[in-house]
């Protein structure tokens, strides 16, 4: 049997280059059908380094751009970065809520083309000490986002770790990034595996950073999906491609996104192109009601 880190093989090519046809399809029939409903996405990868909390802020931003109203949580409670990323200076963050200093408002801040953004914070053991009047308090604040919030992203940390898990089964959606280096291809597979254990009917989806052409990032999906198939039995969708670009470590380096800085490079047309396939994408069965937000603060919490 070969091994599942032997990511390879002309079956797997084939089969990825019919369900890329497939999902090609789908979006035409879509067009000018868009869904409507607030949608939970999870946003991860299996190593860090493999540019996910850009993916995240110039997704966000190309969604905004398009009419969506995007809040975004910063997951990673141990090296958050979003609000560095986008030279922010938090006051507050998503521990004064917790604990009923400020309110979810008071805590999230207004980024590029009108995102906002809950900042994580660290030493979230004392979650754990929430009384259930808390808790309750808590979940009404998230469930007051649904009102005015069409996409709800969360930008996990990389890895594995349980806090991680918990706000993968949480989402309705999850987009894992990797890169094209064989180290990131096998740790998206081992996250995709973890998820796949939990859930075996999740929903996601892998986007590939960093490639030089549209084909690289083909064969990369093709590599990680027909490992999924063989040792798995399951497969997982192509989301798309950003391409290297040397305008997106300029950007970084002036803290703003790409897309904002410079919207006519190569990769800021790959991020609204996928910001425009998401909007056109069915939404996914399940309710984005109370019942979501519960089931993410409980199982993070406990």
């Amino acid at each position: 049997m070969t091994s599942p880190y032997h990511l390879g093989g002309a079956a797997g090519s084939q089969q990825s280059k019919t369900r890329r046809t497939g999902i090609l399809n789908g979006n035409k029939a879509l067009a000018g059908n868009q869904p409507h409903g607030r949608r939970v996405i999870a946003v991860t990868s299996g190593k860090g380094g493999v540019g996910k909390t850009n993916v995240v802020a110039n997704l966000s931003v190309s969604l905004a751009e398009l009419g969506k109203k995007v809040v975004v949580l910063d997951a990673d409670f141990g090296l958050a970065n979003l609000d560095v990323l986008l030279g922010l200076t938090p006051r507050y963050h998503l521990g004064h809520v917790l604990f009923g200093d400020r309110s979810l408002e008071e805590v999230m801040l207004p980024g590029p083309k009108g995102i906002r953004i809950i900042p994580a914070s660290s030493g979230l053991q004392r979650m754990s000490e929430l009384t259930l009047a808390q808790r309750n308090q808590l979940v009404e604040s998230f469930t007051s986002l649904d009102t005015d919030t069409d996409y709800f992203i969360i930008d996990t940390a990389a890895g594995i770790s349980r806090n991680v898990i918990h706000f993968l089964m949480a989402a309705q959606e999850i987009i894992v990034v990797s890169a094209p280096e064989p180290t990131a291809i096998v740790d998206a597979y081992a996250v995709i595996k973890i998820i796949l254990a939990e859930d075996r009917k999740k929903q996601i989806q892998v986007l590939i950073n960093s490639v030089e052409r549209a084909q690289d990032a083909q064969d990369v999906f093709c590599q990680i999906n027909s490992v999924v198939k063989r040792f798995l039995n399951r497969e997982v969708d192509y989301f798309g491609h950003i391409e290297w670009d040397l305008h997106v470590p300029k950007a970084v380096r002036t803290q703003t996104v790409v897309t904002e800085r410079y919207p006519e490079a190569a990769a800021s047309r790959c991020f609204r192109d996928l910001a425009q396939r998401m909007v056109l994408r069915e939404t996914p069965e399940g309710s984005y009601e109370r019942l979501v937000w519960e089931k993410l603060l409980n199982d993070w919490i406990n």
